[in-house]
Parts: C-alpha cells; sequence; structure tokens
C-alpha cells in the first residue's frame, strides 16, 4: 500500500501542476485574443496540400476564400492530376464570390523518398509568387475561420518571431465515442501551447513564416527525408534559437468522426512520429501515461479487491476521487477557454462538455497505448502511403495504394 500511496501522491501533485497548467493556457488565450492585431497585411501565399477527399472538404476549402485579408494567393498542391480532390477544388474556385482570390493549383508528381505531403509543400514553395513576403501552410481538413489569416500573419511584423502557429481543436460531427475521445485525446496538446515561444511547436495544419527565414533557414532542405513538415520546421527554428508563437485565434476547428480503427491509427501514427522526431515529448508521454494508468486504473482494482476482502478502501477511493476531479477541472478550463476563438462552434463544443469530463482517463491510457505501439514499431500509414521510418531524414515509402 505505501507503495500505491507515494505513486498516487505523485499523481496527485502532477494534477496540481496540470491545473495550474490549465490556467495558464486560459490566461494566455484570454490576454492575446483581447490584444489588438498589428497592422501587418504583406501580400503572403496560402499553401494548402490535398490528397482526397475529407470529411466538409469543400466547406473548408471555401474558408480559405473568404479570408478577412487584403491581398493573397492559394497554391493548392497534390501528387497527381486524377486526385478527387481537384475536382472540389475548382467547385469552389468557379463560384462568384471567389473569382477575386488568385489560386493556382500544382501537381508535385510522387514522392520518392520523404513524405508525399513533405514533397508537395517542397514542390509548391517553388510555385508561390515572387511577391509573396510570408508562406502560410494549411491542412485541408482544417476549416479556418473569417480571421484566420490575417491573426496568423501579423504578429510577423516582429522580425524576431520564427514562425507564428495554430492548433487544431476536433469537433465531432455526429458525436460517436470515438470522435468524442479523439477530441479528448487531442485537446491535451493544444492546451500545450502558451506563452513560452521557446517550448511552443510549429503545427503543419495552420502555421506562417517569413518567405526570408523560411530560405534563409533553408527549410526546403531539412524537409528532405522527412515525413513530418511541422517537426523537421520546429527544430529547424528552435536550432536557429528563432521563438514560434501560438496565435490562439488561429485555434482551427476540424469538423469530423472517425472510427474506433481510425481513432488508433491517427493517435499511434502521431506518437510514432513524435518518438522519430522529438523523442524526449515521446518519453514524456509514455512515462506520464504509465504512471497514471497504474495509479488510477490499478488503484480502482485496488479499491475493488479491499472491498471484495472486507478491508478498508475509503484512503486510495478518496485520492482516485481527488484525482480525476483535478483532470475533470483541468478538461473544463481547456474547452471553456477555447471557446472564445471558436465562438463560431461553441454550441458544438457543449456538446463535448460531458465526454471532456468524463473520457480523459481513457485518453491517457490511450497515450499509454499509443506509445508502446511507437516503441515497437515505427511503420505508419497517412493517406494511402505506408511509409518506414527510419530516422529524422530518412523514410521509405513502403507501398503506394
Amino acid at each position: 500500500m505505501l507503495v500505491f500511496y507515494f505513486f498516487a501522491a505523485t499523481v496527485l501533485w502532477l494534477g496540481i501542476l496540470s491545473v495550474r497548467g490549465g490556467l495558464r493556457f486560459a490566461d494566455y488565450v484570454q490576454s492575446e485574443i483581447a490584444r489588438p492585431l498589428p497592422s501587418f497585411t504583406p501580400f503572403v501565399s496560402v499553401i494548402a496540400p490535398t490528397r482526397g477527399v475529407d470529411q466538409g472538404l469543400e466547406e473548408n476549402l471555401s474558408a480559405l476564400f473568404q479570408q478577412d485579408y487584403p491581398d493573397y494567393e492559394i497554391v493548392f498542391v497534390t501528387d497527381t492530376a486524377s486526385d478527387p480532390s481537384l475536382g472540389v477544388i475548382e467547385d469552389v474556385k468557379s463560384t462568384d464570390s471567389n473569382s477575386h482570390i488568385a489560386t493556382r493549383v500544382v501537381i508535385a508528381g510522387a514522392a520518392v523518398d520523404c513524405g508525399q505531403k513533405v514533397h508537395n509543400l517542397r514542390v509548391a514553395v517553388g510555385e508561390i509568387d515572387s511577391r509573396s513576403e510570408a508562406l502560410v501552410f494549411v491542412d485541408a481538413d482544417a476549416r479556418p475561420q473569417v480571421h484566420w489569416l490575417r491573426s496568423l500573419v501579423a504578429p510577423l511584423h516582429d522580425q524576431s518571431i520564427g514562425a507564428t502557429t495554430g492548433y487544431r481543436w476536433f469537433i465531432p460531427l455526429r458525436g460517436g465515442l470515438s470522435s468524442q475521445l479523439c477530441s479528448v485525446w487531442n485537446a491535451s496538446i493544444a492546451s500545450s501551447l502558451g506563452a513560452s515561444n521557446d517550448k511552443n511547436f510549429c503545427w503543419g495544419g495552420s502555421t506562417a513564416i517569413r518567405r526570408e527565414s523560411f530560405d534563409h533557414l533553408q527549410i526546403r532542405e531539412h524537409w528532405k527525408g522527412t515525413v513530418s513538415d511541422d517537426f523537421a520546421l520546429t527544430n529547424a527554428l528552435r536550432a536557429a534559437h528563432l521563438p514560434i508563437h501560438f496565435v490562439p485565434a488561429c485555434l482551427t476547428a476540424s469538423l469530423e468522426d472517425c472510427t474506433f480503427s481510425q481513432l488508433i491509427e491517427f493517435t499511434t501514427r502521431q506518437l510514432k512520429i513524435t518518438r522519430v522526431y522529438s523523442s524526449h515529448l515521446w518519453k514524456g508521454a509514455l512515462i506520464g501515461s504509465l504512471l497514471f494508468v497504474l495509479v488510477f486504473f490499478g488503484g480502482i482494482v485496488l479499491v475493488a479487491a479491499r472491498v471484495f476482502n472486507g478491508l478498508s478502501y475509503w484512503l486510495p477511493l478518496l485520492l482516485l476521487v481527488v484525482i480525476f476531479v483535478f483532470g475533470a477541472i483541468k478538461s473544463y478550463i481547456r474547452l471553456r477557454t477555447v471557446e472564445l476563438p471558436l465562438a463560431k462552434y461553441k454550441k458544438g463544443l457543449r456538446k463535448t462538455l460531458l465526454a471532456h469530463l468524463l473520457l480523459w482517463p481513457f485518453a491517457s491510457a490511450l497515450f499509454l497505448y499509443n506509445s508502446l505501439a511507437a516503441m515497437l514499431s515505427r511503420r505508419i500509414k497517412w493517406r494511402g502511403i505506408t511509409y518506414e521510418l527510419k530516422s529524422p531524414t530518412e523514410a521509405v515509402i513502403i507501398r503506394d495504394i
């Protein structure tokens, strides 16, 4: 029992620190949302890689054309001229309200020694307008709000900032258990961003960088042999001691559902990529989730056993309840906080409240599974392509279907 109490006390302390972190996240988001944007709106190139047709793709792409920004271009890039996303792109481009936005479609061809998305980005960057002063990257499964582009680019007026970033927030469409758990799992990563620019990371689905910085840091070279565009960019910026500024207004809704198998594939892929490109984060996830699972779920078994054997169980049960309450408080703070930048989706967010309050222990257990799976294999499947992640600079394409 003493061993259990020791580790339970450790998890409890980590829970207290987690709540403090949630409060800091809330304070940062509130202060940044209230801060007036700098008047910096240079001509920029928005690069949107596509492959296949995501849920809500037409609405997601339409949002790129509706930005409150004076002058920009959108560069869509995919690997083949037969990709079904091209039909959706043409439909969106053909609407009258979108005709004033400069667009182009780049066919990048098949990747050979890196991730297909990374290959597409490397090709697209070479096709941007010569006037462009900044590059903005966005994923096809993200649905930016109307102020997204202005908010993401404006902080780059400070040339000491290396890049700006937002992050995704999953909002289930129909509310199935797997989709809800995916939202809860992803939320813990979103709230790790904040005021510490030296600890922030780029999310490839919503990132902006000055063209001058991109060229000076030779990001296209850093992308060679990689599968993760955002980790490679993050590592290059950190090596150059350039801060990454998190823009809460650029928290971006991903409105979609997933099956249980899709949930496992997505979350495990994230941890496998993390293990290869940022092993210290993977180790932290492994140790933290292992400790929690042993204490919380092991504690439930312990309490049940003591009840069955007629032994005192109130103290371990109390510890488990307090641990759960701290986690639920953190989840509540986080969810209410993101209602500020995602006010348009407040109704959908409110529908996920119960899931965020109750499912967070299972999200921690899922992190443990993901971390262990990442220990055993470096093979991932992404957009129909299977890769073997040999190292941060070497990816082998196993199969393309």
